[in-house]
């Protein structure tokens, strides 16, 4: 789920950015296969990194451990997982101004598309209700140790936190009205 929502961003950051005569994309994942501890950034483009996941746990629901379902029975679950994803926007051209511009696109695209819900982005996976994200800003410090972290040279970038991401218990039981009988074993 974490990489579909992952891959919702990417493609739909692209729409927005890649005209439509070209086939390359403009916004790419991190490529997987390097054969260094460092990241690499593919040059001419927008590279997608998650970097942080943390658990939300402000948006609890009352009893976590019960869940009724769309025709009104109820079952017994294990309780959600929220978790908030952060996603760093790396922005590597040869032309520095350039980079510059596209980082400014990101941050336009997202002040107007702050929710993602089924209107707005039909291909959300089925377990993700909707996703919030939010621009975050870090300190110099912050930034310091997360590329030192990615043991990489600093390229303009954006962070931003995608909140909602939910993992909900699939194989809830069904819990019954009343115990049906009591059985009592002795010892004699």
């Amino acid at each position: 789920m974490i990489g579909d929502v992952l891959a919702l961003l990417k493609n739909q950051l692209n729409g927005y950015l890649t005209p439509t005569s070209t086939n390359e994309d403009l916004v790419v994942f991190l490529d997987g296969d390097q054969e260094t501890d460092s990241a690499s950034f593919k040059t001419n483009a927008i590279t997608v990194l998650l970097y942080h996941i943390e658990q939300e746990t402000a948006s609890r629901q009352g009893d976590p451990y019960v869940r009724t379902l769309p025709n009104g029975t109820v079952q017994r679950v294990k309780p959600d997982i929220c978790l908030n994803l952060y996603v760093l926007f790396v922005a590597k051209f040869k032309n520095y101004q350039q980079g510059l511009h596209y980082l400014s696109h990101v941050i336009s695209f997202f002040q107007s598309h702050k929710l993602f819900n089924r209107q707005n982005a039909p291909e959300l996976t089925a377990d993700v209700m909707e996703l919030g994200v939010d621009l975050v800003t870090l300190t110099a410090q912050q930034q310091h140790e997360l590329w030192g972290m990615l043991r990489a040279c600093y390229w303009p970038s954006l962070a931003y936190k995608v909140r909602a991401v939910a993992f909900h218990d699939k194989e809830g039981m069904p819990i019954t009205d009343a115990v049906s009988s009591i059985e009592r074993h002795f010892k004699s």
